[in-house]
């Protein structure tokens, strides 16, 4: 018997505009060109693999995907790619089809294939990583996926042993997996660079990653300019959760990020990085770059990307060090993003991290160091020489992207001294045990445009502290929980928040007795705590602020 899309399919027509009211179509589908293929994302409401934590990872029944792939199929779609921690697939569509598509009970949501992109002296010392090498720990044993825009060659991960131990291209399917835009490498080398080409009779620096005997599966995703798609990322957390026993997968880092669209209920990258979660790997994400963004008259504030966006997952927002080897005088960078985020109001980010003027591994030939040459590391930065010739070995980078694998790295460290700890022990212990000692305010010069920006130190910018390795480690205190970020609720006629919906609320250490609750800076504007959210697709303002924290920030 036909199915019962192949039997109307040739005489209903339905329109895009009425695709987009439908519930189970993403808003962001409306006013297509009817006749035009749309790249989406179809979720399908049989149970994902993954069912709680510690459980085996199943495949899609055969019977059920060949099902689902058939009813697809059926409005004209085409096959892209099949989506485990879905239970799903990427396809290509007729517009039109969208709403008969959705009307199928099986058919959870449909949402497009969106791009996705990058977050853009040594870290270690400002968030305690050295004493925890003092005490044996290097994150020997546990793998660390990156899922970024690939990892090239380099020494400080390959010279004293290949630390490289798994690689896959999911753009060009059967490429390399090495870095053409210098984004994954640097990432690698914050997570797990050993310093071996900074290690010398005339060094006087010795750049080292968080976890430096961690091993990485390089997992490519952004192309040459730093872009990739929503159906690419989640194919290659797929590949994680697939490989997690055989080479230990405890983390995965994304430093990339896009718009929140929907509920992370819905968002078919949150359920992704759920569905890893649930399988036992600690998934750590960059919360942006957007914090200077005040196109609403938020201040910054409502600017955290998906997946950061998500309850489970440990958002990472970014710390300037100020030159310094104490954290006492650092401060939150300004383009940080800012919670709650957008439709659910989840208390982000997590912590913050050292990411603002990092130096890390450099790719030759990455566009990157086209772009930005004035980012390169001179040799006489860590080497006793009067040369000022750029090193070929190190790079500098600011941003989001460089605090996430700060965390990702001090997890592998974590998990190497406990290594029976969740993702959801692994989250409280970081929160607790962050360092809490914030000045109330903050200001940035832009010396470019002269625009000063200030900071607020409350939950929505700093989250629970400032990342603290040392203090994880001697966190002996037991947490059964979920750990999931909370939900704010605003009270309009107080001007007061709480939360509600994690056990995790009720640890009073997890933000410390100051009051950051207390900023009055997004108290005034509905366009966080109404109906609308303040995304719609990324704008040129955005890609501005991701150059400013490519850049950096005095």
């Amino acid at each position: 018997m036909k199915h019962a899309l192949l039997e109307i399919a040739a005489v209903v027509l339905f329109s895009s505009a009425a695709a987009a009211q439908n519930a189970k179509v993403s808003p962001d589908l409306e006013n297509l060109e009817p006749n035009s293929m749309v790249d989406v994302i179809v979720q399908f409401n049989e149970t994902a693999g993954v069912q709680a934590p510690g459980a085996e990872v199943s495949s899609i029944q055969p019977l059920s995907a060949a099902r689902h792939r058939a009813m697809v199929m059926g409005t004209g779609g085409v096959l892209k790619t099949e989506l485990r921690a879905l239970n799903g697939g990427a396809y290509s569509i007729p517009a039109r089809q969208l709403e008969l598509l959705a009307s199928e009970p099986e058919v959870a949501y449909i949402s497009a294939d969106r791009e996705v992109h990058t977050m853009l002296d040594n870290t270690a010392i400002a968030v305690n990583a050295t004493l925890a090498w003092k005490s044996g720990w290097n994150g020997s044993g546990i793998g660390v996926a990156i899922i970024d825009s690939g990892i090239s060659v380099h020494d400080d991960l390959t010279k004293t042993r290949n630390r490289i131990v798994y690689r896959r291209d999911f753009v060009q399917k059967g490429g390399s997996a090495a870095d053409l835009y210098g984004h994954g490498e640097h990432v690698a080398g914050i997570v797990a660079g050993d310093g071996a080409e900074s290690e010398c009779r005339i060094c006087t620096r010795k750049f080292i990653g968080i976890a430096p005997n961690a091993h990485l599966v390089d997992l490519r995703v952004l192309d040459a300019n730093g872009g990739g798609k929503d159906s690419t990322v989640i194919a290659a957390i797929d590949e994680a959760i697939e490989l997690r026993k055989q080479y230990n997968i405890r983390v995965i880092n994304l430093s990339l990020g896009r718009p929140v669209f929907e509920s992370y209920k819905k968002d078919p990258l949150c359920r992704a990085v759920e569905a890893a979660w649930r399988a036992g790997i600690v998934v750590v994400v960059a919360a942006g770059n957007d914090g200077r963004d005040d196109s609403e008259g938020t201040n910054g504030y409502g600017t955290i990307t998906a997946p950061g966006n998500d309850p489970y997952v440990i958002t990472v927002g970014a710390m300037k060090s100020m030159g310094t080897q104490h954290r006492s005088d650092d401060r939150i960078a300004s383009y940080s993003s800012k919670g709650p985020t957008q439709i659910d109001h989840i208390v982000k980010p997590d912590l913050v991290a050292p990411g603002n003027l990092v130096v890390s591994l450099r790719t030759p030939g990455g566009k990157l160091e086209h772009l930005y040459p004035q980012n390169a590391v001179p040799l006489s930065y860590y080497e006793e020489t009067w040369e000022r010739h750029p090193s070929p070995d190190y790079f500098i980078l600011s941003g989001t992207s460089m605090a996430a694998p700060v965390v990702s790295g001090a997890v592998a460290l974590l998990l190497e001294a406990h290594p029976h700890l969740t993702p959801a022990q692994v989250k409280a212990k970081l929160m607790r045990s962050a360092y809490k000692t914030f000045p109330k305010t903050s200001t940035a010069h832009d010396p470019i445009t002269h625009q000063s920006y200030t900071s607020e130190y409350d939950v929505f910018t700093i989250g629970a502290g400032y990342l603290d390795i040392e203090a994880a480690l001697r966190d002996t205190t037991p947490f059964l929980g979920q750990a999931l970020s909370p939900v704010a609720i605003h009270d309009s006629r107080s001007g007061t928040l709480d939360c509600k919906g994690a056990a995790i609320c009720s640890i009073n250490s997890v933000w410390g007795a100051q009051s950051i609750w207390g900023t009055q800076s997004i108290w005034g504007t509905q366009s966080i705590w109404g109906t609308q959210s303040i995304w719609g697709t990324a704008t040129e303002d955005a890609v501005e602020l991701t150059k400013i924290a490519i850049h950096g920030e005095n």
